[in-house]
């Protein structure tokens, strides 16, 4: 991926609302990597899933001036398509964190999952609630 901007700066910019527009070049520069959906429906998934960014901002598992963050639509072969995104080291480039808020996948349920390098993404670290991610979060530890 090219262009990463911290998670920092990325908020600063979603804030501002400059990654509101519809085309194709803002939602790309908003940090849309890969999608399954049209192009005019990236924008409302960017302020969907940048609430939830702003959700665990304040996680002490990441340092949002080191980090990035890019987003992906997900069609899974059995069930609907589903957004997630990846909170990922600024230097390596290596995924961090994989936050999906709303799994697709049948049997899934639905549910919210976060999958990280805690255990090298070998199971979710947090399957559940979009409460529980935030627990997963958010939590002193």
């Amino acid at each position: 991926m090219e262009n990463q901007i911290s998670i920092t700066t990325w908020v600063g910019k979603f804030l501002k609302g400059e990654f509101d527009a519809k085309d194709r070049d803002t939602q790309c520069d908003a940090g849309w990597y890969d999608w399954f959906c049209k192009d005019t429906a990236l924008a409302g998934k960017t302020d969907v899933l940048g609430r939830k960014l702003l959700q665990i901002l304040k996680s002490k598992k990441f340092d949002s001036d080191k980090t990035y963050v890019f987003f992906k639509n997900n069609c899974p072969m059995n069930g609907k398509l589903y957004d997630d995104f990846r909170i990922c080291d600024l230097e390596t480039g290596k995924v961090i964190y994989t936050v999906i808020p709303k799994n697709g996948h049948r049997v899934h349920n639905g549910q919210a999952d976060v999958w990280g390098r805690e255990n090298d993404f070998e199971g979710p670290l947090v399957q559940g609630t979009w409460k529980d991610v935030l627990r997963f979060f958010l939590a002193e530890k």
